[in-house]
């Protein structure tokens, strides 16, 4: 994703041209639909800003600092957990009280509906998962989460993931930086794709991974589709992507008829459901939008894991529980399974903490569809609410000492379901993270593997948070065999 990595200058750009599109869009939007005074009255404290573009570029600044959490913390200061502001051209409500965002995510259809950046939009399209509501999303979404649970599939990640590990190990010498971010983006990408289409290494492979990197980075681009802009050149990228995918399918059906009895992949459970809603071109369009994760967070959770163990020697000391595990499969003869990565406390607690202390998804964005209250709030219907998630992680309320890695903190605390009111590292209610337990298999995998046939060393690096969650030299790290 280097090509999204903004220099000052580009930043700069950038901003000068969301704001002649905010102001496009605000006009636009007055002319169809003016908000209705009543409602504007009755919404919550705040400011809405610079008139049309808001209070956006103060967002934006905010998160390119050491400090992102500075724009939401002044203005929860001032206005409380809850309040108004205007960003990316439409007027929000920020929530960063964990009961009100709770709500929120739990919220159906008749409430709530997801809202992306245009570029967003754009690409993932109509049909795509993240879009789509109601019965279809519902199938869609339990028909992957039940998959995505399978001890089948656990154990294929499984074996996968240690081979590509294993593999990407071999090749690291003692006397060059090794990249942890490139590494583990590499290694996800193809653990997701062989779990989701069932594409194993070689030429297709190399195919997929080139036109996604071209497809990634136009998520955040501006909203412009003219042949030469960014966010043309992912949509071709995408529909390449698509065609492989079709053709993918084209051939399941050829070799195993109409119907496949064993679903293999994420394409072949889609495939037995007797939904005609569940179209080839559906199918394959979700596929690409269900790879951005492979590409994105899976891989930001090994590499901050990686940046806050190198921190702190302590909890390193302590992940030594891996050795003990690993000498008692040897002494029994017998391979790692899921079950035996995911069973080592402390490696969970880390993988926990790094997901609160991180924050790879910052919040999630809902769009009121009528006048809707929540303890007392007034949400109007068209407007979009921010369900901030880092504020929650790093509410000393909640978490004592939240600015501090310390994954002792979750010491007798069952995590089991992915979430709780004060921690939604992968969402909530409908639109829970349906590979939630795949990302902390693949990350226990690494983590195993890693501190207990290496030692290494850290180059310092650091955190970006905008617009996505990445770490700025890509993690270079100095490494040395474990004898």
């Amino acid at each position: 994703m280097d090509s999204i990595f903004l220099s000052s200058t580009t930043v700069i750009l950038y901003a000068a041209v969301v704001v002649i599109f905010i102001f496009i869009n605000e006009r636009r939007r007055l002319r169809k639909s003016p908000p209705s005074p009543v409602a504007v009255k009755r919404t919550l404290s705040g400011t809405m800003g610079w008139p049309f573009i808001g209070e956006t570029l103060d967002f934006i600044s905010c998160g390119y600092t050491d400090h992102p959490q500075s724009f939401i913390d002044k203005r929860r200061l001032l206005y409380g957990k809850v309040f108004k502001s205007h960003l990316f051209g439409s007027p929000t409500i920020v929530s960063t009280d964990a009961e009100v965002s709770r709500i929120i995510l739990q919220s159906d259809a008749k409430s709530f509906v997801p809202c992306y950046p245009k570029s967003l939009t754009e690409l993932m399209g109509e049909s795509s998962i993240l879009r789509i509501n109601g019965s279809l999303h519902r199938r869609i979404h339990g028909l992957i989460g039940s998959f995505f649970k399978s001890p089948y599939l656990k154990a294929q990640v499984t074996s996968n993931m240690r081979k590509l590990l294993l593999q990407s190990m071999a090749s690291w010498n003692e006397d060059r930086p090794i990249y942890i971010q490139d590494e583990t983006k590499h290694i996800a990408l193809q653990v997701l794709a062989k779990a989701l289409i069932g594409l194993d290494p070689g030429e297709e492979m190399e195919f997929l991974r080139i036109q996604f990197q071209k497809f990634i980075a136009g998520l955040m681009s501006l909203p412009i589709k003219l042949p030469g802009t960014q966010l043309h050149r992912s949509l071709e990228a995408k529909k390449k992507m698509v065609q492989l995918v079709l053709q993918i399918i084209r051939d399941k059906r050829i070799n195993g008829g109409s119907i496949l009895q064993d679903s293999k992949d994420v394409v072949d459970v889609l495939l037995n459901d007797k939904s005609e809603k569940l179209t080839d071109e559906l199918i394959s369009d979700n596929m690409i939008d269900l790879m951005i994760p492979g590409e994105d967070s899976v891989p930001l959770l090994i590499t901050l894991a990686i940046k806050y163990l190198s921190d702190c020697p302590k909890a390193l000391h302590q992940l030594k529980e891996n050795l003990e595990l690993k000498r008692r499969k040897k002494d029994l003869g017998d391979p790692l399974c899921w079950d035996d990565y995911l069973s080592l406390p402390f490696t969970q607690n880390v993988i926990t903490e790094t997901l609160r202390l991180g924050n790879i998804i910052m919040g999630v964005i809902r769009k009121a569809m009528k006048d809707v209250e929540i303890k007392g709030y007034l949400i109007p219907k068209g407007w979009c609410v921010l369900t901030h998630f880092r504020s929650v992680h790093l509410d000393d309320n909640h978490h004592e000492s939240p600015l501090q890695f310390n994954p002792w903190r979750w010491q007798d605390r069952d995590m089991s379901s992915g979430s709780s009111t004060y921690f939604t590292p992968f969402g909530g209610g409908l639109r829970l993270c349906p590979g939630l337990d795949l990302a902390r298999l693949e990350a226990s995998i690494f983590l195993h593997h890693f501190v207990t046939e290496f030692r290494w060393v850290a180059e310092d690096d650091t955190i970006i948070n905008f617009p996505t969650v990445r770490m700025k030299n890509r993690m270079p790290i100095w490494v040395k065999r474990e004898n």
